[in-house]
């Protein structure tokens, strides 16, 4: 596999303190790659820190098929975004950037705030986004399971450093990774 984004030695630092040290991590095209932990752990400022190191986008699509992504959104199209329940803004966001064309995107915890029921239709969706048009993903999410059932491969973070990474279906069946890590 290609790599579309690779990350040596990423540093970040809030102040006198360092919130991560030396990360190295990989997404291959095509993939999702997930970054998890627990709060604190350093996993917003990674994706921050991989979006000043790359990215591209050009040109934009036909709206049509991020209606047939999110159908919800074409019954709304006469509403203010403003006004939208917390998926539908979701589903929004993550359309607005389908029609860039992306070949990465970066998800900072998608399922943050939303029914159980909506979390579970906008991955799949993502999964579908994913396999269908190869768009490669870097999820930061604290849903581990789910983020785990999504991803290809996975970091765990603790203290802004990797603790472990790997194929997401190892990471996610280690009952010691869970029991200590996951919270599942």
């Amino acid at each position: 596999m290609t790599a579309l984004l690779e990350t040596r030695g990423l540093e970040a630092f809030y102040g006198q303190t360092r919130a991560l040290h030396g990360l190295d991590f990989d997404l291959h095209e095509g993939s999702v790659t997930t970054i998890l932990g627990a709060n604190g752990a350093g996993k917003t400022t990674t994706l921050l820190g991989a979006i000043t190191r790359g990215g591209g986008r050009e040109v934009l699509d036909d709206i049509d098929r991020v209606y047939g992504h999110f159908p919800r959104l074409k019954e709304r199209r006469a509403q203010q975004a403003g006004t939208l329940s917390g998926g539908e803004q979701q589903m929004l966001a993550v359309g607005r950037a389908l029609m860039l064309r992306p070949r990465l995107m970066l998800l900072d915890e998608p399922s943050f705030g939303l029914a159980p029921l909506i979390v579970r239709e906008l991955f799949g969706i993502l999964k579908q986004i994913n396999r269908e048009s190869r768009v490669s993903m870097l999820l930061v999410e604290q849903n581990a399971s789910l983020a785990l059932e999504l991803a290809d491969h996975a970091y765990l973070l603790e203290t802004g450093r990797v603790v472990m990474s790997g194929p997401s279906t190892e990471i996610r069946e280690d009952e010691s990774v869970r029991r200590s890590y996951l919270g599942y």
